[in-house]
């Protein structure tokens, strides 16, 4: 039986009915639209639709390698990637959504201050709100995690939970990203675009969440196991989450940015785990990103003290080898530079006069991350 949606037109020539279901082998191969009213208009429609089928499984779900010369770490490739989606104009943007190159002329404007900017109360009712949003986004998606599922359908399924929330997918046309969220499996550190690779079973997949909604981003992150994942990855799964829940646990007034990066380290080190350098936590509010900068590693240079009203994220990506990274010819595509695995998990934070409150936390099972549902 075809998924229930509302709200669309059968796809069935002739036909101008609303839509009241979805073709179920399309969601699973990450088809666009397929869009039917009644079953007997899907079943009448079905030796011209089914053509679809046969297309996707022939060519959109082979891997293909547009970069000949470039030696990959792991074994993840690429696969084709399908078009951009689109965001109604009646949803706020932000400024580089429709920016030829994606620049943020905001965030470039205050390119090189130390300056962290103090949320006013106005402030802080729009980043907890568009937290707290991006939060039911990831959950919404969460659910939709099996073997077989496409990255491009948790991507259209994050773009549609965002516009149905009046929010704007942040990630997409940011500096270009092509899609509406980040799916980062197994080496991938961060920012894997989204793909017609479907999911296999003992796959690590992170995926990366922020929504924009009437002015602020809210911002987060988690490492999902996919089918049965071996011992040594949900070991490393849950060191990362753990290694997250410490370094908030120091958030509070007074304390040094820099020694976030001294809590993740040690507690990382301790399993045998490493680090990634290249990337760090940052300032989110009106901005997508700014200050203050949060490395994840020890004996970092960060500059600042936090202060009420401060409002930023944690995300450390930690790594099974090396921490050192490299980057796929997509200029996004982040993996570790020995093509052994990576996990990260990101909560957007706000410094409050006794510590902080997390904006994006999961409001069922007492919190706890999705990957403990599995366990």
């Amino acid at each position: 039986m075809a998924e229930v949606i509302s709200d669309r037109k059968c796809e069935t020539p002739e036909c101008s009915n609303f839509a009241k279901l979805r073709c179920p082998t399309c969601i699973k191969l990450g088809i666009e639209g397929s869009f039917f009213c009644t079953q007997d208009c899907f079943k009448g429609n079905w030796n011209v639709h089914k053509q679809i089928h046969k297309k996707a499984k022939g060519v959109g779900l082979k891997p293909y390698n547009p970069w000949p010369e470039y030696e990959f770490t792991g074994k993840l490739r690429p696969f084709p990637v399908t078009p951009k989606r689109e965001v109604p104009d009646t949803i706020q943007r932000p400024d580089y959504a429709d920016h030829p190159e994606g620049v943020s002329l905001s965030e470039s404007s205050l390119k090189g201050t130390t300056s962290i900017k103090i949320l006013d109360e106005e402030e802080i009712k729009g980043v907890t709100l568009a937290s707290k949003l991006a939060r039911e986004v990831l959950d919404t998606v969460a659910k939709a995690v099996a073997v077989g599922v496409t990255t491009d359908e948790l991507d259209r399924i994050v773009h549609e939970a965002s516009i149905k929330r009046d929010c704007y997918p942040s990630p997409l046309n940011y500096y270009r990203f092509p899609k509406s969220c980040c799916t980062s499996v197994n080496e991938v550190i961060c920012h894997g675009i989204p793909d017609m690779r479907p999911l296999e079973d003992g796959d690590l997949l992170n995926i990366d969440i922020t929504v924009y909604h009437r002015g602020f981003h809210g911002d987060l992150n988690e490492t999902f196991f996919v089918g049965n994942v071996d011992e040594a990855g949900k070991k490393l799964v849950r060191v990362t989450h753990e290694c997250l829940m410490k370094a908030i646990e120091i958030v509070k007034p007074g304390e040094k940015y820099r020694e976030i990066g001294n809590v993740i380290q040690k507690y990382v080190q301790a399993h045998g785990f490493s680090v990634v350098r290249s990337y760090c936590g940052h300032g989110i509010h009106r901005l997508f990103h700014t200050t203050p900068s949060v490395p994840h590693y020890a004996k970092n240079k960060a500059i600042g003290v936090m202060k009420p009203g401060h409002c930023f994220t944690i995300e450390p990506m930690i790594s099974e080898g090396t921490w050192s990274d490299e980057m796929w010819p997509d200029e996004w595509t982040a993996v570790t530079r020995d093509g052994k695995r990576s996990a990260q998990f990101e909560q957007t934070l706000l410094v409050t006069e006794t510590g902080c409150e997390i904006l994006t936390r999961r409001r069922a099972k007492n919190g706890q991350p999705y990957f403990e549902d599995n366990e």
